[in-house]
């Protein structure tokens, strides 16, 4: 299997995100959270995966368009949502395929650490925004990839391999770390603006139902949010 083949483990990756502590306890809801008001919205969520982001803006009153890379997870996030948005194929290493000025808010969720350089999704996204639109993005913190990635220069942009175990399965997973300072410089390179940077704690209720992960989450930083606007 080749790395991040998220079609040949859609199903078990789907059933793990639903209710694990890092995302249902940690990072949807902080994510959801700085979104905030979304009614009537324009909406595109970048890296939708299952659709469970989705499904949350949908009942908040969005119009949204989800792309992933990943065919099976779309199928998921189809059956899940049941045409209430427009999902398609998409790949953010690629020229996204919407019209200038297409959307009033932008989330990705997990998504950016997968990118090599942020050069190319980043000025879509701008692109693709209305003005004084809104990114609002979650990905890997630098400083939990780093002591683990075995790689000595914490201020290169570098990639490193993880293996997951999803149904049963090994799985191969890449990922990119790059410091903070380059995610500051790329989101000021591509026209935007940061209004916040948040490194939140996890929803109190994981402390009961995942103890030891509560510990590590309130502890050790794991995932940076970020909020910016179109300059």
């Amino acid at each position: 299997m080749s790395e991040n083949d998220y079609d040949a483990f859609a199903a078990a990756y789907q059933a793990d995100n639903e209710n694990n502590a890092w995302n249902a306890y940690y990072e949807r809801p902080a994510i959801l959270s700085m979104v905030a008001d979304v009614t009537g919205l324009r909406v595109l969520d970048a890296g939708c995966g299952g659709g469970v982001h989705a499904a949350a803006l949908l009942d908040r009153g969005a119009i949204l368009t989800g792309i992933d890379s990943s065919a099976a997870l779309l199928d998921i996030a189809q059956r899940r949502l049941e045409g209430r948005a427009q999902l398609r194929l998409a790949d953010l290493n690629e020229p996204l395929p919407f019209e200038d000025g297409s959307f009033d808010l932008i989330l990705a969720s997990l998504v950016m650490h997968y990118l090599p350089d942020w050069s190319l999704p980043l000025a879509e996204f701008n692109r693709l925004l209305s003005q004084s639109g809104r990114l609002v993005f979650s990905t890997h913190h630098p400083f939990m990839d780093h002591p683990s990635a075995g790689h000595d220069n914490y201020f290169e942009t570098y990639s490193f391999d993880e293996t997951w175990q999803r149904g049963g399965k090994d799985v191969e997973m890449r990922f990119w770390h790059r410091p903070l300072h380059a995610m500051f410089d790329a989101l000021k390179s591509a026209g935007f603006q940061i209004d916040v940077l948040s490194e939140p704690q996890p929803d109190p209720r994981a402390c009961e139902l995942f103890p030891e992960a509560f510990r590590s989450l309130t502890t050790k930083p794991r995932f940076l949010f970020f909020s910016a606007r179109k300059a």
